[in-house]
């Protein structure tokens, strides 16, 4: 495969360098090219010479989670919140994250909620959370429990709930191909899950 156009050392890394780009290794431009020849098609015809470069790239972004530690979105807590002692909810987050198994798209949205215990945290961090753990390669189940325990051990709150929805492309697109099927997992801790009256309302809140 080396005699083909663009294989091995690729002199285009310069000039992507010089436009900010992240230089690709050709030993991972050489594994998506055999993964096209694989499926069947050229990977030296004119519309696929760049694509190992742009899949590695995105690929890049789509896990950029491994690059970060999501808890550190909730290490800035805020104590004056004028009396407040109630569940704080964000509904519907968006998200996207890739399956472990056979690297399909996973998109849907996430409902978080947690019961403050005096300091509370910007509602925009809870989403940041979300997606520091989505942009891995996942299973819902353990994106969901993920999710919660991180906010659990970090903001010390009475309880905390999430709420995934989503479709996964193994399904939908591949396999027994149904789409418009959604999968759907919570996880309880703290309150929400020893009280029944807690667990009722958080739910509710939630829109469940």
């Amino acid at each position: 495969m080396t005699d083909l156009p663009g294989y091995g050392h690729d002199h285009g890394d310069d000039e992507d360098t010089a436009r900010g780009k992240v230089p690709v290794p050709p030993h991972v431009q050489d594994a998506i090219r055999t993964l096209i020849e694989w499926a069947g098609d050229d990977p030296a015809r004119e519309g696929l010479i760049d694509t190992p470069k742009r899949v590695a790239r995105a690929w890049l972004e789509y896990c950029q989670g491994y690059a970060e530690d999501p808890s550190i979105h909730l290490t800035r807590t805020f104590s004056e919140v004028g009396g407040y002692d109630e569940i704080v909810v964000l509904r519907d987050i968006p998200f996207q994250s890739h399956c472990e198994h056979h690297m399909a798209p996973i998109t849907g949205k996430a409902s978080i909620a947690y019961l403050p215990q005096n300091r509370v945290v910007g509602i925009s961090k809870l989403a940041r959370v979300l997606h520091g753990y989505a942009r891995r390669l996942q299973i819902q189940e353990r994106l969901t429990a993920e999710v919660a325990q991180c906010i659990w051990d970090h903001l010390h709150p009475q309880g905390v709930a999430v709420v995934i929805e989503a479709q996964h492309g193994c399904m939908t697109g591949r396999g027994v191909r149904t789409p418009g099927v959604g999968m759907v997992t919570s996880r309880l801790l703290g309150c929400f899950l020893a009280d029944p009256r807690s667990r009722k309302e958080v739910m509710s809140l939630m829109g469940y």
